[in-house]
């Protein structure tokens, strides 16, 4: 394929448009959109302009060091690929793409349970980290299993989801019929002149789109029933006892994924989890829930370094990534930003994407006069209500 889109992607809000250029409406806006008035979506990325950045030039960084090392492993970059699903429907064999060019980039990639290949695909691909995504099921052996093909494929950490045991209310879909399969209805397709690459790439796939995670052996299924069966498996009922029952299972790393609130990342810890993920599932579920960075220092200060914390929503730029960090994040996961990638490149959409974070971590860093993540601190931010933010960057610099 000619790399042509290259030209004009120069952020990951230009990798976005070029996006809404390539995918049918539909599809755009399956990614793109989030929970009835998408108040929380927003939120996510306006969130960033209430934290400024207070740089110490005088330090001198005229070489970074962007790594870190989370649960024993090093990664390039404070940013890796957090779990999405369908990623097969952006690019043919999506998930394997992205995986690769996150590996490529020396960063982990979590597979999402809601993926168009199989688990056990990814380590045919030979990426590592790789982390699987979970939730307790009303089904808990399946949920078991799933943890089980996990460890016997050799995925380095779990991440239990927990912020999606009722599916949230997406307008966006409901208002274009979105359905898996795409169907395009006459209008759509002559609407969609502009889509003829995505039609030609995706037209062996669209028919053998599944969730295959969901198909069990020897299984002949189509993916409207696998769709109904994931959301009859959904459990509001879901609580810290099988959070419990989880951890006896999983022996390695076990992030929880949805914490918003500082007395869930106390108990997380005090149950032996080992990890966060503060997150809203990208405004995709609760619209009206606290942004993703606005929840962050709370749940830092509540976890009080025993464990890494890290965090999903909104990241847009490698600045945001910097506050993220400077807040007391260990990692930030991006989701759309690699969809967007994928959407226009595969799997080179996606290293660009992780390459204009890279590169924009390292330009912020230098004018941060931090040479290395560890610099990035509390008290090189500032917020809009400064002396809250003044009382808990004192709290967090003394963790």
């Amino acid at each position: 394929m000619s790399e042509g889109w290259r030209r004009g992607c120069y952020s990951i809000e230009a990798v976005r448009a070029r996006a809404r250029g390539v995918l049918p409406r539909p599809v755009f806006d399956f990614v793109d959109g989030g929970a009835e008035d998408e108040w929380t979506l927003r939120r996510n990325e306006t969130a960033f302009e209430d934290i400024s950045l207070r740089p110490r030039p005088l330090n001198g960084a005229a070489q970074r060091d962007l790594s870190i090392k989370l649960f024993g492993q090093k990664l390039s970059m404070p940013v890796m690929i957090g779990p999405t699903g369908l990623a097969g429907l952006m690019w043919p064999e999506g998930e394997q793409a992205a995986a690769r060019a996150a590996a490529s980039a020396g960063t982990a990639y979590c597979l999402s349970h809601g993926s168009v290949c199989k688990l056990e695909d990814i380590p045919r691909v030979n990426a590592s980290p790789r982390w699987m995504q979970v939730f307790i099921y009303r089904d808990r052996g399946f949920t078991e299993e799933l943890a089980k093909r996990a460890a016997a494929s050799g995925y380095d950490a779990l991440v239990l989801t927990t912020d999606n045991q009722m599916l949230g209310n997406r307008e966006r879909d409901v208002r274009n019929g979105f359905s898996i399969p795409p169907k395009f209805k006459l209008l759509d397709m002559l609407a969609m002149a502009g889509k003829l690459p995505w039609l030609w790439r995706m037209r062996p796939e669209l028919q053998r789109i599944t969730f295959g995670n969901y198909v069990r052996s020897g299984e002949q299924i189509d993916i409207g029933s696998l769709a109904k069966r994931m959301s009859e498996l959904l459990d509001p009922s879901m609580s810290w006892k099988d959070v419990a029952w989880l951890r006896k299972i999983w022996k390695g790393p076990l992030l929880i994924k949805g914490i918003l609130h500082p007395e869930e990342a106390r108990q997380a810890v005090a149950r032996g989890v080992d990890g966060v993920i503060v997150s809203n599932h990208g405004g995709r579920q609760l619209d009206g829930a606290v942004a993703a960075l606005e929840a962050l220092p709370d749940i830092a200060e509540a976890v009080a370094g025993k464990i890494p914390v890290l965090v999903d929503g909104g990241f847009r730029r490698g600045s945001h990534v910097v506050k993220a960090l400077c807040l007391g994040a260990a990692c930030c996961l991006v989701a759309r930003p690699q969809l967007w990638g994928l959407a226009v490149g595969g799997e080179a959409g996606v290293a660009h994407v992780l390459d204009i974070f890279r590169r924009e971590i390292d330009r912020s860093m230098a004018l941060m006069g931090a040479s290395r993540i560890a610099d990035l601190t509390a008290d090189m931010t500032t917020a809009r209500n400064s002396t809250s933010q003044e009382k808990r960057n004192a709290k967090i610099s003394n963790r």
